[in-house]
């Protein structure tokens, strides 16, 4: 039963990441993890019931991504935390792209559906804090101010390449030159 829900929710996730939010359909789902016809709605009764599970279910790959990635870097300098962010840029726009899509699709939707917002918001803090504290690392002396300067931008590149995608997409020069800007060193008077 797991295997089988999760199969249809990597499935929804794929037919919202190409097809967008009016795509996903019961019957689109079935089809695209192929499964016979009712699969998805034995699961799923309704579509809000598989709205909130493909949400859980992008908030769990987003955060085995960001895990992954926590675990394999710490930028310790603006340098290496703009060329962190630049290969995750190259990732959500290339090899993550169905799931980076279908996060902004459902950020659409929960524009109406208050419960889609909570699970996302709660899914997103983490994410947060765990670029909070890359923040720190680098350098930052006021991540909670500096942090969503450079993530907003970050995901207006990434947005802006899925929207009208660059075979030359190249995020580091950009981020390599916002990044410093925004990170500003502690001065040597400055108490750590």
């Amino acid at each position: 039963m797991v295997d089988r829900r999760l199969k249809l929710l990597d499935a929804a996730i794929t037919v919202l990441g190409s097809g967008g939010i009016r795509a996903l359909t019961h019957r689109a789902v079935d089809a695209a993890a192929r499964l016979p016809a009712g699969s998805t709605s034995n699961l799923f009764r309704s579509r809000n019931a598989l709205l909130e599970g493909v949400v859980d279910r992008i908030v769990e790959r987003e955060r085995a991504a960001w895990e992954e990635l926590v675990t394999t870097t710490a930028p310790t300098t603006p340098a290496m935390l703009a060329e962190a962010l630049a290969d995750a840029a190259r990732g959500a726009a290339g090899r993550h792209r169905d799931l980076t899509l279908a996060r902004y699709s459902i950020l659409l939707e929960a524009a109406n559906h208050p419960s889609l917002r909570h699970k996302l918001s709660e899914g997103g803090a983490r994410v947060r804090a765990w670029f909070l504290n890359w923040m720190r690392i680098a350098g930052s002396t006021d991540p909670e101010r500096e942090a969503p300067l450079i993530m907003n931008h970050f995901t207006g590149l990434v947005l802006h390449q899925l929207a009208n995608p660059d075979p030359g997409f190249g995020p580091t020069a950009e981020i390599t030159e916002l990044v410093p800007r925004v990170i500003r060193p502690r001065s040597p008077e400055e108490p750590s």
